[in-house]
């Protein structure tokens, strides 16, 4: 089995066991989460106390569930929480009673457009309690009374975050970031987590550049907390990407920093083009992922965001159809690559200093040419050593060298390290 290949069977693997979970935005559910992750890579995890000011925003009650159910007059579970985590309304408090459909219903949420699909709402910061259900359930309800039962507690405790370090040559960092705030949502966002998660394994591996810091935090609050905890850390932050839907059958999807100009969206938008791959480059927008929390204007983080098809772009979206089926090895193992691909180019890309800049260095003497000897793109790898001389004024990047003169960026960087050895450029 190829590399690849076996990396997208354990990354659907990992997501298969996380599916189960209940998650939300705090609670055991992302304790488990992390604990999962934890045994593929070590985590560094991190407790922030309920009331603990971040920001312009406030770390809010623990939120935990141990059952949920509704019985019909017969006594029979219609709906159960034990069935699928995404048939209770995200942070409902707690509620036991008996009430009649008609006054149920006012608590029940459904997909009419998609009757056999459950969707996944929440109710984060507005104390309300309710059910998540298929519509073709809901018509076969009788009238009469109802059960309902949410055993749920939400009392101070803490928001819980973990970090993941790759050290490099520099401090200089890299952020990726996912989310651990979602159910049972295989797509949105656990192929994220497991992306995320082998392309730590397979940075590990290597001796990067730069240092690579994973983030897996709950949506919008955790990136929030994160930033306001590491104030001392953003200047070091030079480029970042928030990995989602990173398993779906579409096409891969880059949506660009705020700046739009920043090294990692171009990095990106190479690395697509050249791979050939379909895909799509999107403006940035303040909503979305926690790029719009990155690139929050106090921070005007370099940090895209990378998916397939984007967040609400799909109608299996943020309901029971963004299962284990929906998400493929296959896909993940294509996402991960592009990540391995872009990074490797973001680590190499340089700005250099021609020692020689008056005049084109003699090459031949220095043994240049004889070792482009025999390559079947002796002349292409020429023209890249021609090019890195000329363009290394201090200014200019190999992405730039490659851009402005077309050449791959694997044979300009290559020539740029052949005219390093050669003490004809330095950094």
């Amino acid at each position: 089995m190829a590399p690849m290949t076996a990396a997208g069977e354990e990354m659907h693997a990992l997501v298969e066991r996380l599916y189960p979970l209940c998650r939300s935005i705090t609670g055991d559910g992302v304790r488990a989460t992390l604990e999962i992750v934890g045994e593929y890579i070590p985590l560094q995890v991190n407790e922030v106390p309920t009331g603990t000011q971040v920001l312009d925003w406030t770390v809010p009650q623990e939120w935990n569930i141990r059952d949920a159910y509704i019985a019909d007059p017969a006594g029979n579970r219609v709906v159960d929480f034990a069935a699928s985590s995404l048939h209770v309304l995200g942070y409902s408090v707690p509620v036991s009673a008996t009430m009649p459909l008609s006054e149920l219903r006012a608590h029940l949420h459904t997909l009419p457009d998609h009757p056999a699909w459950v969707p996944y709402r929440t109710s984060y910061y507005t104390p309300e309690w309710g059910f998540c259900l298929a519509q073709k359930t809901l018509d076969a309800l009788p009238d009469g009374e109802y059960e309902v039962r949410i055993d749920s507690t939400l009392t101070d405790g803490h928001l819980t975050y973990a970090e993941h370090v790759v050290p490099g040559q520099v401090t200089d960092e890299v952020i990726v970031s996912c989310h651990v705030c979602h159910p049972s949502l295989a797509n949105d966002n656990l192929a994220g987590i497991a992306v995320a998660t082998f392309l730590a394994r397979a940075l590990a591996q290597e001796t990067p550049y730069y240092t690579y810091r994973f983030i897996y935090a709950p949506g919008t609050i955790g990136a929030i907390t994160w930033l306001a905890r590491n104030a001392e850390r953003i200047e070091r932050v030079k480029h970042g990407l928030v990995l989602a839907c990173a398993g779906d059958p579409g096409q891969l999807t880059y949506k660009q920093s705020r700046r739009g100009d920043a090294e990692i969206d171009r990095v990106m938008r190479h690395v697509l083009e050249a791979s050939e791959r379909p895909h799509h480059v999107a403006e940035f927008t303040p909503y979305g992922y926690d790029e719009r929390q990155f690139c929050s204007p106090g921070f005007d983080l370099g940090v895209g965001s990378l998916s397939r098809t984007p967040y609400a772009g799909y109608p299996e979206y943020h309901t029971s159809a963004d299962n284990l089926d929906f998400v493929s090895p296959e896909a993940m193992a294509d996402t991960l690559a592009l990540c391995r691909e872009a990074f490797a180019l973001l680590d190499r890309n340089r700005r250099y200093v021609n020692l020689s800049p008056y005049g084109e260095p003699q090459l031949g003497r220095r043994g240049l040419y004889d070792a482009l000897g025999g390559r079947s793109d002796t002349k292409q790898a020429q023209m890249a050593m021609l090019w890195v001389l000329n363009l290394s004024d201090g200014e200019h990047s190999l992405l730039d060298v490659a851009e402005r003169s077309g050449l791959p960026f694997d044979t300009v960087a290559t020539a740029a390290g052949a005219l390093r050895d050669a003490d004809l450029i330095k950094t």
